[in-house]
């Protein structure tokens, strides 16, 4: 029995190793070229991040992208996603390793334009056809209304992972749950609907988790490296495009919701302070959430990360369950 489940999963068992491998290699050996943290004056607990190798995105993603050219059949639709994935990872590093740091307009163009590649792929490759398993429905969507909401599940997944990279381990736990919640769904979906979701999505996802195992090895807390805005926006890409792979996108929702509510509730206090002027807006709320927890709750940052993570993980199992009863 177990040599048939082994000898059935072979290609995720190497692709495992090969990810996890390389991103350990590449960390242990090229950490120490990366810039360094200057701190964050306004965060909390911003002073403890001062001098730590800050950008090790750079390394998560070529790491990622050395594992998929080795395990994956890659053809032109995963080419553009892993070229989607190098384009946000350098923005993102680049600003790390900026003096001053690049404007809000600058890196919303290089997220826009990303974005619109991305969905266009996506719906190119696989039609506009996306399962809502939790009503036991499916939905033919036409080309400009899921490009147009494609664009905003990629914006908003970009913004709301790279907000909550502000604790030591709990954008990479968070992450882990999500992705590892869409590949069990996609599993289910397969399992009851044949070749629903394909071999090569499910294996990318994987590819991902494993390389998020290895970095969360360093980036428990007290942490020695930061993944930065290299790391998290390319993160917070590559988890719309799961979900977009998966054909269930909507499911981002649940199982991102501690990403959403983290780093989404400051983007929201934001965007109506500005447009409204208003300064009582959750004005009793620091943004992200995570530093609301340790500032006005005095959470430590191992609770942060264990509590959201356990939330999100409840939540996720919830959604597994009831999509696996629907489907069945």
């Amino acid at each position: 029995m177990l040599g048939n489940i082994i000898q059935d999963n072979i290609i995720f068992l190497i692709s495992a190793i090969i990810s996890f491998g390389l991103t350990l290699v590449g960390i242990l050996g090229f950490a120490k070229y990366l810039p360094k943290d200057h701190g964050r004056e306004f965060a909390v607990n911003g002073a403890l991040s001062k001098g730590k190798a800050r950008g090790a995105g750079l390394i998560l993603i070529l790491a990622l992208i050395i594992s998929c050219v080795i395990c994956l059949p890659l053809n032109l639709e995963y080419l553009i996603y892993l070229v989607a994935l190098f384009v946000e990872m350098m923005s993102g590093y680049l600003d790390d390793a900026s003096e001053k740091p690049w404007g809000e307009l600058k890196k919303g163009l290089i997220d826009f334009v990303v974005a619109v590649g991305v969905s266009v792929t996506v719906y190119y490759f696989h039609g506009g056809a996306i399962l809502l398993p939790i009503f036991g429905l499916e939905a033919i969507i036409s080309a400009p209304v899921y490009i147009i909401l494609g664009v905003i599940l990629i914006w908003a997944s970009i913004n709301v992972t790279n907000c909550s990279d502000g604790v030591d381990g709990l954008c990479a736990s968070l992450s882990i749950v999500s992705l590892m919640s869409i590949f069990l769904l996609m599993r289910i979906a397969n399992h009851f609907i044949s070749n629903f979701t394909s071999e090569s999505a499910m294996l990318f996802v994987w590819i991902v988790i494993l390389m998020l195992v290895a970095y969360l090895w360093f980036n428990c807390s007290p942490s020695s490296i930061l993944m930065g805005d290299a790391g998290s926006r390319a993160i917070g890409l590559f988890l719309a495009m799961a979900f977009m792979l998966s054909g269930m996108p909507v499911l981002f929702i649940p199982c991102a919701l501690l990403l959403i509510l983290d780093g989404g509730l400051g983007l929201v206090k934001l965007t109506i302070l500005r447009v409204t002027k208003s300064k009582s807006f959750m004005k009793n709320i620091r943004t992200p959430i995570h530093d609301h927890a340790r500032k006005n709750k005095h959470w430590s940052d191992t609770q942060v990360v264990i509590r959201f993570v356990l939330l999100q993980s409840l939540l996720s199992m919830a959604v597994i369950l009831s999509v696996n009863y629907l489907i069945n």
